[in-house]
């Protein structure tokens, strides 16, 4: 595999270059030697790197090797058989995202190592593998014997090298023994047959468990001489057919164009239905098994290897650090790596470095509107959801925002009074009450009606008083002085007697009103 130390492609920092991995499909080592070797004594150890899959990742890893040190370590020669102590970093493939911390624990006893894995982190690591950005792992080693792992600064698990290792760093102190075995007689089965049970005599085996329907009948239409599959009229034989060596040349059968429209083709038969004497094979009940001895297991004897480590953070001494990976995608990008035990050194080398690509590519992210649009381009059923978005709180603001249509008229709905329970007292009441309105409204009637006979009655009498003082002016003889004036005396007669008339009329009226009102 090829190396090349190369700016980022995207959110470049000026003059500020990495290691990439370059081929695919390809195994790549490389390694340099610490300036001191870290020892594990009573300061913890902070391993930290940044990484960047510049193109995704398919399949393969970006993790780093503490090398373990020994008399014969040559970095020239390093590979995957290499001795090392931890093995930290992401790894990736198909739709397995693993972010491994593994150990090489030594058995004090026989002195073998054995890779203790941590457990899988609980968190999502997806995006951490396809966003393209610069990411930065961190593991954190304490001498009480504790980890944590970190991204960007963000710890994704945590445990005890005691607790959370698969295998266990220490051994069980029991083991089952290999040389016990189960006893013949040994019984396991928690029920049995009843041996006490017999088969009924009416129980019979031979039932089937289907029969043809005595009660169906053949549909009307049945078309019993067409087959149900004809061969195709318009198939013809292939030109390079060859009857010696394929055979006589057949055509394709396909559904008989009869039966699309019939209820069926062919030779009619009797559906199937369930058998109601149908029993199948008797078989005995089956009860506790009184000679029930439960599961066996072999018996635990002292595990002749155990031994108990207390404290297996004090591993095997680190003199390198090397990255042997094989990837199928180019372009893995890793910087400023650090082996420390401060915090505080491992966060100033973090903002020197990956702090300062953080902010280059949060300073070069699109804004908010061309991000939904590059997620809309991805899933375009995010269209939709934008539209409503937009649309809700539009319409929302139309309905309660716009003037309402004013009326010319005020309606009052007034509210009906909730009904109650009338006792037998209260009813005969109301009845009392409703016959006095009754008798009232006949009176009121009888008065109008007086009071109408009187208002005739004076009109007639002023009519008759009129015709009378007529009848009197040109029965006597005119005076000097009348002539002129004749006709205006009549007329004032006329009208005092019509005002005296009116005056009577109105006092009828009145007093009939009066009579209303009391």
């Amino acid at each position: 595999g090829r190396w090349e130390v190369e700016e980022l492609k995207e959110n470049t920092v000026p003059g500020d270059r990495g290691l990439v991995l370059k081929s695919v499909a390809k195994h790549h080592a490389i390694s340099a030697m610490l300036t001191k070797a870290f020892i594990f004594d009573n300061k913890p150890l902070i391993v930290q790197y940044e990484v960047n899959f510049q193109e995704g990742i398919d399949c393969g890893g970006a993790y780093i090797k503490l090398l373990s040190s020994s008399d014969d370590l040559n970095l020239e020669y390093f590979f995957d058989k290499t001795p090392y102590t931890i093995m930290f970093g992401p790894d990736k493939c198909g739709e397995d995202y693993k972010l491994h911390f593994i150990f090489r624990h030594k058995n004090p006893k026989t002195g073998e190592y054995d890779e203790k894995h941590a457990k899988r982190p609980d968190v999502d690591l997806k995006k951490f593998y396809l966003d393209k950005k610069t990411h930065l792992y961190t593991l954190v080693l304490k001498p009480d014997d504790t980890f944590e792992m970190l991204i960007d600064q963000s710890v994704v698990s945590k445990g005890s090298l005691l607790e959370d290792m698969v295998p266990p760093v220490n051994p069980p102190q029991e083991i089952e023994d290999p040389s016990d075995k189960k006893p013949d007689d040994w019984d396991e089965r928690p029920k049995i047959p009843d041996p006490n049970a017999v088969k009924p005599d009416d129980w019979d085996e031979d039932e089937p468990s289907k029969i043809e329907d005595p009660d169906a009948v053949k549909p009307e239409g049945w078309l019993d001489d067409e087959p149900q599959y004809v061969p195709d009229p318009n198939a013809k034989k292939p030109k390079d057919w060859d009857e010696e060596m394929d055979g006589e040349w057949e055509a394709p059968q396909i559904p008989n164009p009869k039966c699309e429209t019939a209820p069926g083709c062919g030779h009619w038969v009797r559906p199937m239905k369930n058998n109601p004497n149908y029993k199948g094979k008797w078989k005995a009940p089956m009860i506790d098994n009184p000679n029930y001895q439960g599961i066996w297991s072999p018996r635990k004897i002292p595990n002749p290897h155990y031994f108990e480590d207390l404290h297996p953070f004090e591993m095997t001494t680190v003199s390198a650090v090397g990255l042997e990976l094989w990837s199928m995608t180019s372009d893995i990008y890793f910087d400023n790596f650090i082996i420390c035990s401060e915090k505080e050194v491992a966060d100033r080398w973090a903002a020197d470095g990956w702090g300062l690509k953080k902010l280059v590519a949060s300073a070069n992210e699109p804004g908010m509107f061309s991000q939904l649009v590059t997620a809309a381009e991805d899933h375009p059923w995010l269209w939709v959801l934008y539209i409503l978005t937009l649309a809700l709180p539009v319409g929302l603001g139309v309905l309660f925002c716009w003037p309402a249509k004013k009326t010319d008229e005020d309606i009052d709905f007034k509210k009906p009074d909730i009904s109650k329970p009338i006792t037998k007292g209260e009813l005969k009441q109301e009845r009392e009450e409703l016959e006095d309105d009754e008798i009232e409204l006949e009176e009121e009637k009888e008065n109008e009606d007086t009071a109408e006979d009187e208002r005739r009655e004076m009109e007639e009498t002023k009519r008759e008083l009129i015709k009378d003082t007529k009848k009197m002016g040109r029965e006597a003889p005119p005076s000097e002085g009348e002539d002129e004036g004749g006709e205006d005396i009549d007329d004032e007669e006329e009208n005092e007697v019509a005002n005296r008339s009116q005056e009577e009329g109105d006092k009828s009226n009145i007093s009939g009103s009066e009579d209303e009102v009391s």
